[in-house]
């Protein structure tokens, strides 16, 4: 039957079509622009600004560049370039300066006239950040002047002005301020000093030559690092690997195939991660693309035709597979291409297809002659391969035992899962809980509709130092991954997942914190998937109970409890230190730490994979020197240590 429209039913005819002037379509779906409103987004308006600065580096015009996060945390970005012009426009007869700023898809990048090579594409970057800025301030020092234009919101406050004279032998350049509009991002967006820090320290090795400060004028004392590196990516993996034992000297190429700047560096460590970072213009490209694709299939291919060659594979052994010959690995891969196609503005996947072939071939050449000239180190890192092969083909069978094949074929679910009754996984959580004594509290505690227990028994194995074999021979991560459903390694499945939170959950002591360490480390290195996704987390039992009277009160840091004993003082209260979730009752269990409606869960993210890979190899590796230095010069941070 017909479904009779109602005086209810919406309108829709030509007057419903909406045409947004300026940039208004960047304040209505900042998410196409910048990818978000949140602090990873925040980051974003900085990273646009200085691309262009860098863009002004690629073309030879600029070697220094400052950036500066301001006490009211608007950000400055300053550059020694030719300056943005500010001329007026012959077509659209406002000055470029203010057309740029105000205007989608206007930028001198179009073409290869201004800029063989950018990062900017579609004239969106700086209009972008405009439109998203509470205010924003261009500088610009050239043809002999210095220009200043204010905008809020987008909108130019007056025209481009002219403010002084250029002094004989200043540089000429461009200076950004802009603050964000805090209507438009969250408000738990903020600024992180260490998350600039590190992504202009990658823009560095791989801008060699570059001058780049970053400052932060926020806290009572500044905070302020500078970085210049002459090594390329070179540079880069000597740093990646500093906590790591290198096989051999970094195997490093450069060169240019129709137009396209290519630069590769290699290195073997005595690992078991993969340590894979790709550049296009400079600008990170955490998705790969095609540039990588064209390393991965150098490697391959070359090592398994030296490997054969030299007899290390035999006529009845099989061929390396990529996973054989990336196992321990550091590559970086940046191009520089006239034009770059990106999967989208925020620039994560590189996708020009011609770049695979040039990439492949550059390093297939650069890894023949090396592993030539080099006899000894080539027989290590085949040895190396043949190693991670065999401890494969050993995973395999192990993995068969773990993981469910198929919905037919599935294991039962582990003995001490206390699984929830709730089928749809998005609303089903799981508590991964340290100890049987803990374990029990919150069976007993939790809401068993959606919350799953699964008590560990100690602590896992470190898989930081331990292949796929051995790691799937250990009883803790065997009940970790049949209860997930995932599988792991090749056959990992997202869809499989049976929980839509993951949460860790130990206690509030140092073999708490090393037995959640331990388990990030599993996630991080063997289901980075779960952390990308947003299915990790951790749960925030609280430090102490107080009671004063007939109220208790939960206090989950020190400076909580301080604050709250100042508030009681006068009035007599008793103190208990929780130093483990066994000692709280099932009751408080699940009011402080496992009721939705009141408990703190902290999501886990990767904001950067250089650190976050730099620091699980530093403290969970097998060189003690790196862990001893990190310990010894943040001990002094420590306070109120209760063990």
């Amino acid at each position: 039957m017909a479904k009779q429209a109602t005086q209810d039913t919406v309108k829709y005819d030509a007057s419903s079509i909406q045409v947004l002037k300026g940039l208004e379509a960047v304040r209505r779906r900042p998410g196409m622009y910048v990818g978000g409103t949140d602090t990873k987004a925040l980051h974003h308006l900085v990273y646009e600004i200085v691309d262009n600065s860098i863009d002004e580096a690629l073309a030879g015009r600029c070697d220094r560049i400052e950036v500066t996060i301001h006490e009211d945390n608007s950000v400055s970005v300053t550059d020694n370039g030719s300056g943005i012009p500010v001329a007026e426009h012959p077509v659209e007869k406002v000055s470029a300066l203010e057309l740029v700023h105000t205007t989608l898809h206007a930028g001198g990048k179009f073409d290869n006239a201004a800029y063989k090579v950018s990062g900017g594409l579609h004239g969106v970057g700086a209009a972008a950040v405009n439109a998203l800025s509470e205010w924003m301030e261009v500088t610009v020092r050239r043809d002999g002047g210095i220009f200043f234009q204010r905008y809020e919101r987008g909108i130019p406050t007056a025209p481009v002005k002219k403010i002084g004279k250029l002094a004989k032998g200043e540089p000429t350049g461009t200076t950004t301020r802009f603050k964000f509009d805090p209507t438009i991002f969250k408000e738990d967006a903020v600024y992180r000093f260490e998350t600039l820090v590190n992504r202009f320290r990658e823009m560095a090795f791989v801008t060699s030559g570059v001058f780049l400060k970053v400052r932060d004028e926020r806290p009572s004392v500044p905070r302020e690092m500078s970085f210049y590196f002459e090594g390329g990516v070179k540079s880069f993996v000597r740093y990646l690997n500093r906590n790591r034992k290198p096989l051999h000297d970094p195997i490093y190429v450069r060169k240019e195939v129709d137009n396209i700047d290519v630069e590769i560096a290699i290195q073997y460590t005595d690992g078991v991660a993969i340590s894979e970072y790709a550049f296009a213009n400079t600008i990170h490209t955490p998705d790969g693309g095609t540039h990588l694709t064209g390393v991965r299939t150098a490697l391959t291919r070359v090592i398994n035709s030296y490997a054969r060659k030299n007899n290390f594979l035999k006529e009845k052994d099989s061929n390396f597979s990529s996973d054989d010959t990336r196992e321990g690995v550091t590559v970086v891969v940046s191009v520089k291409h006239p034009d770059p196609q990106f999967e989208s503005q925020t620039k994560v996947k590189l996708m020009n297809a011609e770049v695979a072939g040039i990439v492949s071939s550059i390093a297939s050449e650069a890894l023949t002659n090396y592993l030539e000239e080099n006899p000894r180190e080539a027989k290590r890192i085949i040895e190396r391969c043949l190693t991670s092969s065999r401890a494969r083909a050993a995973a395999r069978k192990a993995r068969e035992l773990v993981m469910r094949k198929s919905a037919l074929e599935s294991m039962t679910l582990p003995g001490k899962l206390a699984d929830c009754s709730e089928r749809d996984p998005a609303k089903c959580e799981l508590y991964i809980v340290e100890g049987d004594s803990a374990g029990g509290t919150a069976k007993q505690g939790r809401d068993r509709h959606f919350q799953a227990i699964l008590p560990l028994r100690g602590k896992i194995l470190n898989t930081e130092r331990a292949r796929l074999d051995k790691i799937l021979a250990n009883n803790e991560v065997k009940a970790m991954i049949s209860a997930l459903g995932t599988g792991i390694g090749e056959s990992f499945d997202l869809s499989n997942l049976r929980y839509g939170r993951v949460i860790i959950m130990t206690d509030a002591d140092v073999d708490g914190s090393h037995i959640r360490t331990l388990l990030l480390t599993f996630f991080f290195r063997y289901m980075p998937q779960l952390i990308e996704h947003g299915h990790l987390f951790i749960a925030q039992p609280p430090l102490y109970a107080v009671k004063a009277g007939k109220e208790v009160y939960y206090t989950y840091t020190e400076e909580e409890q301080r604050e709250l004993l100042k508030k009681l003082e006068g009035k007599k209260y008793s103190v208990q230190r929780y130093k483990g979730l066994g000692e709280m009752n099932a009751q408080q269990l699940w009011e402080t730490t496992m009721d939705p409606a009141r408990r703190t869960l902290l999501q886990v993210t990767i904001e950067d994979a250089v650190v976050a890979d730099r620091t699980f190899n530093m403290l969970m590796g097998s060189e003690v020197a790196p862990r001893r230095r990190f310990i010894t010069t943040h001990a002094s941070e420590v306070r109120n240590l209760d063990v």
